[in-house]
């Protein structure tokens, strides 16, 4: 009998973790140009209360997830050129983004990104296929 998982042992898992740690390291780094320029700058505060009050803070936070994914799609393109991208590779993207994001919201606490939820996974889910579609066959 044929391993169920045996398509999952050929996946390039280390590549997609680097992948998964690079995007976390460039959201944290955006985290924090945001936190010292809330405290920082009237302009900035002011601005970033507008994008997180009620009506666009829910469209904020899934645009910047969606873009999270994007982000992650990109740099497996140009960085990764010798992973082959298939449907695959972007559904095992997708696992490597979530746990690296859920360790990073337990670890550092809430963000602009705000707390690691379903809307979240679902919003990186679309911004990976979104930045990926090219590679659906």
């Amino acid at each position: 009998m044929r391993d169920p998982f045996w398509r999952l042992k050929l996946l390039p898992w280390r590549s997609l973790l680097q992948v998964a740690v690079l995007t976390n390291l460039l959201v944290i780094a955006l985290e924090l140009f945001l936190t010292l320029g809330y405290a920082q700058s009237a302009v900035l505060r002011k601005a970033l209360f507008i994008l997180y009050a009620p009506p666009l803070g829910i469209i904020s936070t899934v645009a910047l997830a969606l873009g999270v994914g994007a982000i992650a799609v990109y740099i497996l393109e140009r960085w990764y050129q010798e992973v082959i991208i298939n449907t695959s590779i972007l559904w095992a993207l997708v696992p490597c983004l979530a746990v690296l994001l859920l360790v990073k919201s337990l670890l550092l606490g809430s963000s602009f990104l705000g707390s690691f939820d379903e809307t979240q996974l679902m919003a990186i889910i679309v911004g990976i296929f979104w930045k990926g579609r090219r590679y659906w066959r």
